[in-house]
């Protein structure tokens, strides 16, 4: 479960939206955003937001401004982040610069983490909830190959999944069972929408 550790929330609603991209590890959420970036690359009213981890760059998955704990510690004390949370061991936060894209009217597209949903509607009172979904037999086997999980590991992320899953009311889900030039395709129409006057 993500707790909140610091939240600073901004002054009053902004006009923009940030589309929070929600969905099990496994999912292909970032294999998702990696298209929609490629697909509206021309259109810099859309920032895909680089969140900061305390996770090595080497470790795989999204791309991440890499921090210990005491660069993040740092970073919270010079008020570099928007937002913070904690999930499954490790610290996230959200860079500053986020609250001024989004106060210029644009959209902000970010990987997050369902546990920590409801602090990021809290902060973020127009966020939207991209929820990512896949069948737990193409989970498995998806989370298999990673390699990064023992079996044990794997199953209980499984019942986790589905967990999580009912706990966040989504404003779209995307079925991400199929082939990801699809489910991408639906994520860029969203974001299409999001950016209609």
């Amino acid at each position: 479960m993500a707790n909140a550790l610091d939240r600073q929330p901004a002054a009053a609603p902004v006009p923009g939206r940030l589309i929070v991209v929600l969905g099990p590890s496994g999912s292909g959420k970032d294999t998702l955003i990696g298209l929609a970036r490629a697909a509206l690359a021309d259109r810099p009213e859309v920032m895909f937001v680089r969140r900061a981890i305390t996770r090595p760059a080497e470790a795989g998955g999204e791309d991440h401004l890499a921090l210990s704990d005491a660069e993040f510690d740092a970073c919270i004390d010079e008020g570099r982040f928007a937002l913070t949370w904690a999930a499954n061991g490790l610290r996230y936060g959200l860079p500053r610069d986020l609250e001024a894209h989004l106060a210029q009217g644009r959209v902000a597209v970010v990987n997050g983490s369902r546990g920590a949903w409801r602090v990021i509607r809290d902060v973020f009172p127009g966020a939207l909830a991209v929820g990512i979904s896949i069948e737990p037999g193409i989970l498995a086997h998806r989370l298999a190959a990673r390699g990064r999980e023992s079996a044990t590991e794997i199953a209980a992320r499984l019942v986790r999944a589905s967990a999580l899953t009912d706990e966040v009311e989504a404003d779209l889900v995307i079925d991400n069972s199929g082939p990801a030039e699809i489910a991408g395709d639906r994520l860029v129409a969203y974001i299409r929408e999001a950016l209609a006057p």
